[in-house]
């Protein structure tokens, strides 16, 4: 094995494992990604319930939020979370290194569960939450391209399955923290609920640093990443991205809102499931356990059967998966009907949108991981990650200023009811005709670590990659 070392610590690998099988590194990243997702995913269940329930006033006493403020501020904090990454992306590719600045902004991830755990009160939740924004926000485009960093061309055939196992690590950590904590919040209250994901973060940090001999380390480059993203071939990757991310963000606009206006929604729904009534929060659960069942299912299953008919190329998965969107939200617009009608209905039917969106989901957000990485420049491979992080930011953006600009000084809705979900629902159709008229005009080039680019290619084969 070579051991090409930086100056500062000749202990680390600089460069991929000449190796054919999976590199060393990756079970320490997997491992750290699933206890930090049950940390933020955790935390996330129950911040809507948190506010229009459990929030106190300076004097102690409950004074929560409205429902209306509830999700804007929801949406403000993801945003907030998915905005960061582009700060944590440069300060990994300019100065720190990728493992530097995650495990840094780890420990400063972890300060902001504490402050949601010890104060209840606005400030608690503004200190935790702004804190948490940075941390969450700025580690993650340094651990996704951390995890391709680890491949060379020798191995870099692993890297669709090791990106959709990453995910799978991701939702097995949130699948158990969302049925966890709103059980912690109903039963033990704030502290705890909001304690626990702190602990989880914790151990997250330490996996880290234990793996820190096997990890590949790419050093930092200096000022030419600024050079690098905005000049030549970096600045060409992010032109040719730009119009695919910005179609992304509609889908991630609505995706989102499981964690504000679907917990909400199932407040008027009978959520009783074999005899046992679950909280509202914890229905977001079907969707990382669905995630378990469809990633090995689209991998193993359905991409291989559908390529022996056409291929299912990046490009084209992701535009299926926005148009799968667009039928998610039509059921949730038609459950809001039945509920103003004076229904209750069955929370079985929520439950079959979470499959359509969670379909989609693996089509969109798996893809965009895997596509992102391999059309960036080597240089600059975290800085694409965070723009595409910016998607996520962006859809949430959407979400947060439509509900800012429909809501009345009385406290009503300029969008009441069903109305909501199927402005959504258009606007989501909309940008899933714009995608295929994008896909089909992209050009770009794959980039691996330790392997030359390929030729560009034209608007057809490129819709192909």
């Amino acid at each position: 094995m070579s051991n090409a070392s930086q100056p500062t610590n000749p202990k680390f690998q600089t460069t991929p494992y000449p190796i054919d099988t999976m590199p060393p590194g990756i079970p320490y990243i997997v491992g750290n990604e699933a206890a930090e997702r049950f940390s933020f995913y955790g935390m996330k269940a129950i911040l809507t319930v948190f506010m229009t329930t459990y929030l106190l006033g300076g004097n102690g006493e409950t004074d929560p939020m409205s429902e209306g403020d509830a999700k804007f501020w929801v949406h403000v904090f993801v945003m907030a979370a998915y905005f960061t990454p582009l700060i944590g992306a440069f300060a990994a590719d300019w100065l720190f290194g990728k493992y530097k600045t995650i495990l840094w902004l780890s420990i400063l991830y972890c300060f902001g569960h504490l402050a949601l755990a010890l104060n209840e009160t606005r400030i608690g939740l503004a200190v935790g939450l702004g804190l948490i924004a940075f941390g969450t926000g700025a580690i993650k485009p340094c651990v996704s391209a951390h995890v391709g960093d680890q491949f060379g061309s020798k191995n870099s055939h692993m890297l669709e399955k090791v990106f959709g196992w990453f995910y799978v690590a991701i939702n097995l950590g949130a699948f158990a923290s969302t049925l966890l904590t709103p059980w912690l919040l109903d039963r033990f209250g704030p502290q705890v609920a909001f304690g626990v994901p702190g602990i989880l973060m914790a151990i997250a940090t330490f996996l880290f640093w234990m793996g820190r001999n096997r990890f590949v380390h790419i050093p930092a480059r200096g000022a030419v990443v600024f050079k690098d993203a905005f000049t030549g071939d970096g600045l060409k990757a992010l032109l040719n991205l730009a119009p695919i991310y910005i179609l992304v963000a509609v889908f991630w606009s609505l995706f989102d809102q499981t964690a504000s206006a679907w917990v909400l929604q199932a407040n008027h729904m009978d959520r009783t499931v074999f005899g046992f009534e679950l909280l509202s929060s914890q229905i977001q659960a079907a969707n990382p356990f669905l995630i378990l069942i469809l990633v090995p299912v689209f991998s193993y299953l359905i991409y291989p059967t559908f390529n022996k008919v056409f291929s299912m190329t990046p490009l084209r998965r992701v535009g299926i998966g926005m148009f799968l969107t667009v039928g998610a939200f039509s059921i949730s617009a038609l459950i809001e009907t039945a509920i103003q009608n004076g229904g209750t209905p069955s929370i079985g039917w929520q439950v079959l949108a979470y499959i359509i969106l969670t379909a989609a989901e693996v089509m969109v957000s798996i893809t965009c991981l895997e596509f992102s990485y391999t059309q960036a420049p080597n240089s600059i491979k975290s800085i694409i990650m965070s723009f595409y992080m910016l998607s996520v930011s962006l859809g949430n953006f959407i979400t947060a200023g439509v509900n800012a600009v429909i809501s009345n000084d009385d406290g009503s809705s300029k969008l009441p009811g069903a109305s909501y979900y199927w402005f959504f629902t258009g606007l989501m159709l909309v940008a899933a005709f714009l995608f295929i008229i994008v896909a089909y005009m992209y050009r770009g080039r794959t980039y691996i670590q330790d392997s030359a680019p390929e030729t560009e290619i034209d608007a057809e084969a490129s819709a192909m990659n």
